[in-house]
């Protein structure tokens, strides 16, 4: 990097190869700006679970996108999130974005230590990702044409990861966004059964949605090998979350961006375009 007259702002992405992460870095990187990625495979390591390394991947940095894993609902966030904040105010960094969950009251409590960390700041609380479905547990079942899900009848405004990132960049890099909190959600509101419906016609394959007790649900996750950290949050969000309370659509992309959210039916044409849900032979 050439040595310009002006300070060029460094980002630090925390979950940088995680599904929001991976493309809030992607779309820093292609608009010329530096990126330090936070993960624990990085050049400067960062892992939320050994906070001597905190310090050095916040050096220099100017703003965060902090994707907090695997989630703000799991016991113990809030002290992370505290010390984490108070680290990055310490470093010197201006501005932190937070990644957050719809009607999650862990999560909002979350919210509040980053309000009141005295950074500037912007939430960006998401509906479920879409991608859960192609990039995360789900994936297994739907290539293997079965997908037995709890709480199926709910309808849920699926978040496109691709908004999401989209949002958090715009608020990462312009200081109009602070003080705002974006609900991200898609277009409409579809059942997992709906979804597991539009996945399958989008692909062309016969995929069946299976309405499962949370204890299948767990032991089919377990059976996959998905990390108990995982399988411990999605049952929480089944069991608690997943209720109905998050069905109406939210307005964030819009305000954000001045546009309307991606709708389920492009993810699905787009993710089936690529073929991830086309078993390997």
């Amino acid at each position: 990097m050439t040595n310009t007259a002006s300070h060029q702002q460094l980002f630090l992405v925390t979950g940088g190869t995680g599904k929001t992460g991976s493309r809030v870095a992607a779309l820093l990187e292609a608009a010329g700006h530096p990126v330090r990625l936070g993960s624990r495979s990085a050049d400067i390591p960062f892992d939320w679970t050994d906070r001597a390394t905190w310090a050095p991947a916040l050096a220099g940095v100017d703003s965060v996108y902090l994707s907090y894993q695997p989630d703000l609902a799991v016991p113990g966030a809030p002290d992370v999130i505290r010390a984490f904040t108070a680290a990055a105010t310490a470093a010197g960094v201006k501005t932190v974005v937070l990644l957050s969950g719809r009607g999650e009251p862990e999560a909002r409590e979350c919210e509040e230590i980053v309000e009141n960390s005295g950074l500037a700041w912007t939430v960006v609380r998401c509906a479920f990702f879409a991608e859960n479905f192609s990039e995360g547990a789900f994936l297994p079942d739907v290539l293997a044409g079965a997908v037995a899900l709890p709480n199926g009848d709910v309808p849920e405004p699926f978040a496109h990861a691709d908004d999401i990132a989209e949002v958090a960049v715009a608020a990462l890099t312009d200081p109009r966004h602070a003080g705002e909190i974006y609900e991200i959600t898609g277009a409409r509101a579809l059942t997992f059964a709906e979804a597991v419906g539009e996945i399958a016609a989008a692909s062309g394959r016969e995929i069946a949605f299976i309405p499962a007790t949370r204890a299948e649900f767990v032991a089919a996750l377990s059976e996959y090998q998905v990390p108990d950290d995982v399988i411990s949050l999605l049952d929480y969000l089944f069991g608690t979350i997943l209720d109905g309370r998050n069905t109406p659509t939210a307005d964030g992309v819009q305000r954000a961006l001045g546009r309307a959210p991606r709708d389920f039916s492009e993810y699905a044409k787009e993710t089936a375009a690529t073929g991830i849900w086309t078993p390997q032979e």
